[in-house]
């Protein structure tokens, strides 16, 4: 590679030191001693971090597991829904639950596709997975036809003015509003709303109590970020959660006199994700010629670098300037791009017209006068989940192989945006724990082809045996 030029980016020349030490890759010991507070303060005890020198980390068994064992429900670090996402589902912007009700889920959809469909704008965005050089998907359909229910209908099932049959079995958390005034972000309860607020959101806000300039470039920067690739707003977030986490230490009485220790502890969940500079990791899409290469990646730089000063202008802080170099933010696109899990919460709208069209006889029917027009009405797509993408600190530690033993599962029961991740297989205790990080059905050429842009080469069992056939 080797065609992209010098950093645009003063802050990498001028913290260059610091960055150094922001982006080196965290001693064992210090490792180990995060990872196993986590694992206690988080109550994971069937799990533990450990280092090997073939593969580094790796998650291991605490106790046996059987098959089909719940090994692991990690809370996410940082994680957001896909913006487009948006207009098909409504969650708790913390914890990403569904909420509000049944009906007010699928007024609202019909509602935000009636007015896509006639100004033309649902088709016209862009997510993490568009065409500016992310390799994760996200959904979003205009196939309703919202044009078969009448407005006056749709806006009666928002404002709970109207009640489809048998939706009281399928409550959800009643909506609580964002406690800056912004219209982008609801929760499912005060607690997510507070945990938001200070986790991430106060720096992010865009409601009425943002002071006007700052709300003005965080509208900059979000606007940008929906119109290329929302990724850029998970790595907003990657640099909220540090910059908050910088201000609680350095108000804690112990604090230390210079600021920049206080960074590097601010920093340190984010310092433990394996890490690339994004446009250097991303996949080169499929109808980029690789004699193009080199101009993709500049691009894919300097699309970096204006939303990094879209940022800078709404939420910059001195004291914690080599955050904002090109460099760590590069780097916090990249893990995101090497360690993320497709954020999934199915919809509880789909249980609701299963549950309707499984009624027997005579109520079936009488359900289904009322519910029909509104099921026509959506589409085929009715049952479009919650996507976006996460980092979770402890999954994101699982290496890969291709006859794993546990995979990434959502059960019925799992209602949130947590990782769920299951064995397939019994697991003992002290065997390592894998995951697949593709699909392991596909030829073994395939399967080092797309391993190859998480930089490794696999050499698991099934991988070794394929090899040599």
């Amino acid at each position: 590679m080797g065609g992209i030029g010098a950093s645009p980016c003063d802050l990498d020349r001028e913290f260059a030191p610091q960055i150094a030490q922001l982006l080196a890759t965290p001693p064992i010991q210090s490792a180990l001693e995060y990872y196993d507070e986590l694992i206690r303060s988080k109550k994971h005890d069937g799990v533990r971090v450990s280092y090997s020198g073939k593969h580094g980390k790796g998650v291991c068994a605490n106790r046996d597991f059987a098959e089909d064992d719940v090994v692991l429900m990690d809370q996410m670090l940082v994680g957001a829904q896909h913006s487009l996402n948006k207009i098909d589902c409504v969650v708790c912007s913390y914890c990403f639950r569904f909420i509000g009700s049944i009906e007010f889920q699928i007024g609202r959809r019909l509602y935000l596709h009636s007015i896509g469909a006639s100004t033309g704008s649902t088709s016209d965005r862009h997510c993490h997975g568009s065409d500016v050089g992310s390799s994760t998907g996200c959904s979003g359909s205009t196939n309703g036809n919202s044009n078969a229910v009448p407005q006056e209908v749709i806006m009666s099932l928002m404002d709970g003015d109207t009640s489809l049959p048998f939706t009281d079995q399928f409550c959800l958390p009643s909506i609580v509003a964002c406690p800056g005034g912004c219209e982008g972000e609801l929760y499912c309860s005060q607690s997510c709303a507070d945990s938001d607020w200070d986790s991430y959101h106060s720096l992010l806000c865009t409601g009425s109590k943002t002071e006007p300039s700052r709300r003005s470039a965080l509208q900059k920067f979000v606007e940008h970020a929906n119109g290329t690739n929302d990724i850029f707003l998970v790595a907003a977030k990657a640099i909220t959660f540090t910059l908050l986490r910088y201000k609680k230490l350095q108000r804690h009485p112990a604090s230390h006199e210079s600021s920049f220790p206080l960074l590097m502890e601010a920093w340190k969940p984010l310092s433990m994700g394996f890490k690339k500079r994004w446009w250097e990791c991303v996949a080169l899409p499929e109808d980029i010629d690789s004699s193009e290469e080199d101009s993709f990646r500049q691009q894919m730089r300097d699309l970096a670098f204006v939303s990094l000063q879209l940022l800078k202008d709404a939420i910059f802080d001195p004291e914690c300037a080599p955050l904002f170099s090109l460099d760590v933010y590069g780097h916090i696109i990249g893990m995101f791009e090497l360690n993320n899990l497709d954020l999934v919460v199915a919809s509880p709208v789909e249980d609701y017209f299963i549950h309707i069209d499984d009624l027997p006889g005579s109520e079936k029917e009488e359900a289904e006068k009322v519910t029909r027009p509104f099921l026509g009405a959506l589409g085929e797509d009715y049952s479009v989940p919650c996507e976006g993408t996460a980092f979770f600190p402890l999954q994101s530690c699982m290496n890969h192989s291709c006859c794993p033993n546990a995979k990434a599962f959502k059960r019925d029961e799992d209602k949130d945006g947590h990782a769920v991740i299951l064995a397939l297989k019994p697991i003992s205790k002290g065997e390592e724990i894998t995951i697949s990080y593709i699909d392991e059905d596909l030829s073994y050429e395939e399967r080092q082809v797309q391993l190859a842009d998480y930089g490794f080469t696999c050499a698991c069992s099934k991988c070794q045996e394929e090899r040599l056939i």
